[in-house]
């Protein structure tokens, strides 16, 4: 017993100091926030600011007047890509799981080959393809190539193939047709997936940069992680300015995990092994 105790203060000091590691850089970025450029470019790893101001924030969202639209595209944006993601996923985890048609095994073969394909491989077709539809510089372009995500098309489908059949089978008995079913029974039991599924394609969508980069020409479509770069010249970076941008780019991502962080731990282990 003693030596198991130590091995726990061991694991947890071990714990602790990596979680101490990990907030430092994010601690920083918040007090550089505050503090006017001066400072930030003299050096220090002071985190209290010698000059406290509330002005890079100000400038951000009232010098920079594309900031704000820069913040409603990334809203919009990772709004969109989220919920269709949560249907079609949904939809095509739970087909694949429950319906047997002709090409269900070849399909999902097909799913698990695409997990293999870098997403650097995809970038040139992908812009080729949008280019062709004349989907460059638009909002279409950005969300309707995310609109599916084979990774959560899987992971729904390995949550589906352990849902309890003896649900859906009084929910026939109940005359609700399997869209009923799937919908009415399915889909509120399958909230921790669901949840777990809306962190980490949120998340991906709101940090998505190489994307907007590749395709957004127009200043005013661009999102926050592409504005941001606004901010650096030539010759000057406002580091001050990105810092406080980067503290509002953070916000809506630590909120959806906060949100949703009650189903987060059963939703990332509810993939299984049937099947």
């Amino acid at each position: 017993m003693n030596s198991l105790r130590w091995l726990k203060v061991i694991l947890y000091s071990l714990l602790i100091v990596y979680a101490i590691i990990t907030f430092l850089p994010f601690a920083w970025a918040l007090s550089a926030s505050f503090k006017p450029l001066n400072e930030i470019i003299a050096g220090g790893l002071n985190f209290i600011p010698h000059h406290f101001t509330w002005a890079n924030y100000r400038n951000i969202f009232i010098e920079s007047p594309l900031f704000g639209r820069w913040f409603l595209n990334s809203v919009f944006v990772a709004v969109c890509a989220t919920a269709l993601n949560l249907i079609f996923n949904s939809m095509a985890g739970y087909a694949l799981a429950r319906i047997q048609f002709p090409g269900n095994p070849l399909l999902f073969g097909i799913i698990l080959a695409v997990l293999m394909i870098p997403g650097q491989v995809t970038l040139i077709p992908g812009y080729l393809i949008l280019k062709s539809l004349g989907w460059l510089n638009t909002y279409q372009g950005l969300i309707v190539p995310n609109a599916v995500n084979a990774t959560f098309i899987f992971m729904m489908r390995q949550f589906f193939m352990n849902f309890p059949k003896e649900l859906e089978e009084a929910a026939a008995l109940d005359g609700l047709s399997r869209w009923e079913t799937f919908l009415q029974v399915v889909l509120p039991l399958a909230k921790p997936a669901l949840a777990a599924q809306t962190i980490f394609i949120f998340m991906g969508s709101w940090n998505n940069f190489l994307m907007p980069l590749m395709i957004l020409s127009d200043p005013e479509m661009f999102t926050l992680p592409l504005g941001l770069n606004a901010f650096k010249g030539q010759y000057i970076s406002y580091w001050n300015y990105i810092m406080a941008a980067s503290m509002v780019f953070t916000l809506p991502a630590l909120g959806i995990y906060a949100f949703f962080n009650r189903y987060f731990i059963s939703g990332v282990t509810f993939t299984g092994t049937k099947g």
